[in-house]
């Protein structure tokens, strides 16, 4: 392996797992007692299998960027595979992922202060500006600070934010059950097939960090550890994911909206809690998706060196999406449809697809390593068509 020198500088191990968290861990959690809702208990097998092979191909990632000391980003692992048309296509794919789930964050934001504050209106240069709209342009400009960070070890501190929050949450959430007289009495159901497409699309987008995997990954003082912090990274959140999913549906059963914090008592303290941490995720995590972006931009046209230039095309970014947020309000179903079909070809496709094609080139006899790839191949595909599929009719249902 030539690339496999660390930085003498980077990110230290515990730092590197907090922004792995992060990047894993998100408003994805919101969702999972709906998911669980829509498939039964059943469902949480698929969302194991989902969690092995996300963490899988996150090691398959980290030995393409080993193969050649040229692979820095998730695009050059397309390049080194497949040419310059593998890099446009890995780098559409990822780019609009990350992309789309920065505009959701912002319609999120914009959505949970509105019901928190519906009265609420703003004045800017005379002009009367909605709640949400307003809400929107406020976490624009509180986020912008934190996209002109240029080190992981500082994007770590913000990360730590994330994964407290996360952390809040679901303490919250239990102690709502506990003691605020939810309870934990619902049965559910084994299995809904009906719903189990749903599921499945909503548990491939809670496990969608690849796209940032390379980033963290480089940044690392030794690379040597990074299978251990993936595997920890990965523990972590799917215990508490699976801790939120079952607690929600045993709280709410077959009644749970979209977001498990649309279920919770109003006027309940712990209530309050929660909503308030659910605002904060997005805000840890918005850098995590505009840096890559950014990080292209910047190689594309070699100005990665030139501080203000950075800065002046990190605020770009932001304020193209603040834009796209305030255009299309309803953008929220179109980001979730979106983001589980480019989700499960960022997490299972490509990775496999691109680590074969380069893993062929060597001598290695890679028989078991084909079945296992080919075998994750076929799941995504199914995630895709089914899900993708499942997706647009609920969206045309709800017209």
């Amino acid at each position: 392996m030539e690339n496999n020198t660390p930085p003498k500088s980077g990110t230290g191990f515990f730092k590197t797992c907090f922004n792995g968290v992060n990047a894993l861990s998100g408003v994805g959690i919101l969702s999972i007692p709906y998911a669980l809702s829509q498939g039964g208990w059943l469902s949480l097998l698929i969302f194991l299998t989902i969690a092995i092979i996300c963490f899988y191909t996150g090691i398959l990632l980290q030995r393409c960027i080993d193969s050649s000391s040229l692979v820095k980003t998730y695009p050059d692992i397309g390049e080194l595979a497949f040419g310059r048309k593998g890099k446009i296509i890995v780098a559409i794919f990822l780019y609009l992922e990350l992309y789309l789930v920065a505009i959701d964050f912002l319609i999120l934001e914009g959505d949970n202060l509105e019901k928190l504050f519906p009265n609420a209106n703003f004045h800017a240069a005379g002009l009367k500006v909605g709640s949400k709209q307003g809400f929107v342009l406020i976490f624009s400009l509180l986020v912008l600070p934190t996209t002109w960070l240029r080190s992981l070890n500082m994007l770590a501190y913000v990360a730590l934010g994330g994964v407290m929050a996360s952390v809040i949450l679901i303490a919250s959430v239990l102690w709502v059950g506990t003691f605020d007289g939810v309870g934990f009495h619902k049965k559910g159901v084994p299995v809904d097939w009906s719903g189990m497409p749903t599921a499945m699309s909503l548990y491939a987008f809670c496990f969608s960090g690849h796209a940032v995997f390379p980033m963290i990954y480089t940044g690392m003082r030794n690379r040597k550890t990074f299978p251990t912090v993936l595997l920890i990274c990965f523990i972590i959140c799917t215990l508490s994911y699976g801790l939120t999913g079952v607690v929600g549906y045993l709280m709410f059963g077959e009644s749970l909206s979209s977001q498990v914090t649309l279920n919770l008592p109003s006027n309940r303290f712990a209530s309050n809690v929660a909503i308030y941490t659910t605002l904060i995720n997005p805000f840890t995590k918005f850098a995590l998706l505009i840096t890559p972006i950014a990080e292209a931009i910047e190689d594309k046209l070699h100005v990665g060196k030139n501080r203000t230039v950075s800065i002046v095309i990190r605020t770009a970014l932001v304020v193209s999406t603040t834009i796209v947020a305030l255009a299309v309000p309803f953008f929220a179903y179109v980001v979730a449809l979106t983001g589980s079909f480019l989700s499960s070809t960022v997490t299972m496709l490509i990775p496999c697809v691109c680590y074969l094609k380069i893993s062929s080139r060597t001598s290695r006899n890679l028989r078991l390593e084909l079945v296992v790839c080919l075998v994750i191949i076929m799941i995504g595909a199914g995630v895709i068509v089914v899900g993708t599929y499942s997706s647009l009719k609920q969206i045309v249902n709800s017209f």
